[in-house]
């Protein structure tokens, strides 16, 4: 009972990604061939948000739900791991149509061939598991 509204957020987030056609295997191929701004829009939207939020918080004026001060770890500078990151996402987005978010919404709306897509980054996200110690970070 206590994850319940996690659950009603994640079910309401959903909904906003069907509604907004944000999971359309469509609207993402019109992005990846430069035909269209609406995924750019919501993109871009969630790129803004994102920056606002994190900025009020490294300034103290938002707090957690228990009223500490949310804080936000530094993290180590690289070019070359954000760079092969990026591109080993947006290769397997582009092929895919759907990163991790929208896989389970996708899920849920009933195409059931997201249940290899979500096996396959679980078995991805277990390798780079086993593998980090070993790759250059």
């Amino acid at each position: 009972m206590a994850y319940l509204k996690y659950l009603l957020v994640g079910i309401i987030f959903g909904i906003v990604l069907v509604k907004s056609e944000a999971v359309s295997w469509y609207r993402i191929y019109e992005m990846f061939r430069f035909q269209s701004f609406h995924m750019y829009g919501i993109i871009g939207t969630a790129i803004v948000s994102g920056i606002l939020f994190l900025q009020l918080s490294k300034h103290g004026k938002l707090k957690s739900k228990k009223g500490t001060e949310i804080y936000v770890i530094e993290k180590e500078k690289g070019l070359i791991r954000y760079i092969l990151g990026g591109t080993i996402f947006g290769l397997g987005w582009a092929l895919i149509g759907a990163c991790p978010g929208p896989m389970y919404v996708l899920l849920g709306t009933g195409v059931y061939a997201m249940l290899i897509v979500i096996a396959a980054a679980m078995l991805g996200t277990f390798i780079y598991g086993i593998l980090k110690d070993k790759l250059p970070h």
